[in-house]
């Protein structure tokens, strides 16, 4: 009989990082739905073949005709960019930079105090208990939540996504040789997991939610404000929506299928209008181990999810997380968290109503109908990008009539279309495909098998999509697409582009009519990105981008008050582009369109994450992730000890506020 078991647990890693994406890398969705570059091929080919120019012929024997498209549809002149600073070096050191005339400061590291109570830290002795008052490691998603309208003093929130046990825990892992192949090579090994140290994860996971105020020019947070909170993988939370109380998410500890302890793995996520705090679960299949038997109902809705994925121990010592023991406990995973900044006693909801999948991000957008549009990626190679429109309207006057706004809506999956248009099919009971004779009973089955329901609709197969953020200044959308090594040439589409990309592109959506609501839309690539020196890589930056500016694996991004976009990257590094991750300014406008200029640079080892504007658009929030994880990476031994420099301090993961010097406007 087959089974889904977690992948066989080694100690002889690199990273756990290297594990995590590895796992990643897989891609679960085996629909034969029509994939991005499928779309986006059928869509320009005819383009590119008119081309007709004695270049273009002159070099069409060895570069594709793709290639060709990029360099001959980018803009020539490059035209004023709108943003106007110094761009920096690209390059890869020990420190982070930011462009000439600004600073960027430290404002919280994995470890620093958020209560007036709390415990100095102490890396040679971590207690989950400690970890509780303590900023949590991996930051990712930002997003500030002004006092009394006040651009200078509100809340911080702050996801904190996973954690690298192997540079985060004193004498946890040490470099072995072994020989592999009759080579030999030196490896991580990491050493044995206790429930203590499980549980100091546990403790590090989640989110903070912390007052910060500028003061005399520079942010610090304020310790005794009344509102901070730090929320863990055992939070008590409540499942809301169609699915709270249904048979497929009750478990022995929960027999009402409405109470469930933690959040994990929350990469990007969103705030909202009425001032809540998003946190989207990404990869929770990670989390748990075990096996389940083909045979089981649940078998075919977590393979497509690739759970059991087995990266953590916590299957060890929590049964919760051990498939083969609860098997509906990862069905109460994988969903949006709804947050009440303003009530520190408050019990998140996961809002259910919103689908469950690997969310990226949940930013928001209030329709000019006034209702409310969530646009969320699921983040892995072959998989979708949805949006999510409430039932009821937003009410600017009556915040409490927006506390279970989400609670109702319709949840729709894109599919791009070759002709340039992009349908928006809703996952609707009984609709089309979506009825119980093909294994959807309810719209509660729906929402649990969310990607299992957008693969019967024939919903368009992308590569990797993450952060996606509307711009209510022009309407537009913008779609990261990081990377998918995996896409063969015959599965190359209209929207995505490229067989083995390893770069990603960004995917701009022209809602109809600046409805963000409606169900046709459409759409154009703004960016394939690479290297644009490289024919072969056919990347499309205009020629006014420098050799500094071009960049790979788009992840997340930022519209700031201007309506201009801001892209953070991930998996840049010395062996692949030759730089590190960072924060680039994108034109998206006029002749300047596909102008990209390098503003900030995170240390060796580490992903940009969370940037973020204050209304006002005079300080940037960004999130430095597990800086000085490359390479051989140990606690005692990290690439970098950024950003203390400290032999006694580990490398810490840490926010930083962005501010130009004598003030003004960010770019």
């Amino acid at each position: 009989m087959d089974h889904i078991a977690a992948p066989t647990t080694t100690p002889e890693i690199e990273t756990l990082t290297d594990r995590r994406e590895a796992l990643e890398d897989i891609g679960q969705n085996c629909s034969t739905n029509p994939t991005m570059g499928d779309i986006i091929n059928r869509r320009f080919s005819r383009r590119s073949f008119m081309a007709g120019s004695l270049a273009v012929a002159a070099i069409s024997t060895t570069v594709s005709p793709l290639a060709i498209l990029s360099a001959t549809d980018a803009r020539a002149n490059g035209g004023l960019s709108s943003f106007d600073f110094t761009e920096i070096e690209a390059g890869v050191d020990e420190t982070h930079h930011v462009a000439e005339g600004y600073d960027a400061d430290i404002l919280l590291r994995w470890g620093d105090k958020l209560f007036a109570d709390s415990p100095d830290f102490d890396p040679l002795n971590q207690t989950a208990a400690a970890q509780e008052k303590l900023f949590g490691y991996n930051n990712d998603y930002i997003g500030f939540i002004p006092l009394d309208g006040n651009p200078d003093h509100g809340l911080l929130v702050v996801n904190h996504e996973y954690t690298n046990a192997e540079i985060m825990f004193p004498k946890f892992a040490s470099v072995v040789k072994e020989t592999k192949d009759g080579k030999e090579e030196e490896k991580v090994k990491l050493g044995e997991y206790s429930k203590e140290l499980v549980d100091i994860e546990m403790a590090a996971h989640g989110g903070t939610i912390v007052e910060i105020r500028k003061v005399d020019g520079k942010w610090q947070p304020v310790l005794d404000g009344k509102y901070n909170r730090r929320i863990t993988a055992k939070t008590e939370m409540q499942l809301s929506g169609p699915v709270a109380g249904h048979e497929r998410v009750k478990t022995p500890s929960d027999p009402t299928g409405k109470q469930v302890f933690g959040t994990i793995n929350n990469c990007a996520g969103g705030v909202t209008a009425w001032g809540t705090y998003l946190m989207a679960e990404e990869n929770f299949n990670g989390y748990f181990g075990g096996e389940i038997a083909e045979d089981h109902p649940e078998f075919k809705q977590l393979k497509r999810l690739g759970a059991p994925g087995g990266s953590y121990e916590w299957s060890k010592f929590y049964d919760r997380f051990d498939v083969s023991k609860e098997p509906t406990e990862a069905n109460r995973f994988g969903w949006i968290v709804e947050v009440d900044v303003m009530d520190p006693n408050s019990v998140p909801k996961k809002r259910t109503a919103i689908g469950r999948f690997k969310h990226e991000g949940c930013e928001s957008i209030v329709n000019k109908d006034g209702r409310v549009v969530l646009y969320s990626g699921d983040d892995e190679r072959f998989d979708y990008v949805y949006k999510f429109v409430t039932k009821a309207a937003f009410n600017p006057n009556d915040r409490a009539a927006n506390m279970d706004i989400l609670d109702e809506g319709t949840l729709y999956v894109a599919k791009f279309e070759a002709d340039g248009t992009v349908e928006w099919m809703p996952l609707i009971h009984g609709e089309g495909p979506l009825t119980e004779a093909n294994g959807f009973a309810s719209q509660a089955e729906i929402l649990i098998n969310t990607r299992l329901a957008s693969d019967a609709l024939g919903a368009t197969k992308m590569d990797r999509p993450e952060d996606i953020q509307p711009n209510p200044k022009t309407g537009k959308v913008y779609v990261m697409l990081t990377n998918n090594t995996k896409r063969k040439a015959d599965q190359v589409d209209a929207a995505n582009p490229r067989a083995e990309n390893a770069f990603g592109h960004i995917v701009e959506i022209t809602e109809t009519d600046g409805d963000y609501a409606s169900t046709k839309s459409t759409w154009d690539v703004l960016l394939k990105c690479g290297d644009p020196s490289v024919a072969e890589v056919g990347a499309s930056f205009s020629t006014a981008t420098t050799k500094n500016g071009w960049f790979g694996m788009p992840d997340n991004c930022a519209i700031d008050a201007d309506g201009r976009l801001w892209v953070a990257t991930d998996g840049n590094n010395e062996k692949d582009t030759g730089r590190t991750d960072g924060i680039w300014a994108v034109d998206t406008e006029g002749d300047a369109r596909g102008t990209s200029k390098l503003f900030f640079r995170v240390p060796v080892g580490a992903e940009m994450c969370g940037p973020s504007f204050n209304p006002t658009s005079d300080t940037f929030f960004v999130a430095v992730q597990h800086p000085g994880d490359a390479g051989l990476a140990t606690f005692e031994a990290p690439a970098t000890r950024w950003p203390d420099f400290k032999d006694d301090m580990p490398v810490r993961p840490a926010v930083l506020t962005i501010t130009k010097q004598g003030g003004g406007k960010i770019g």
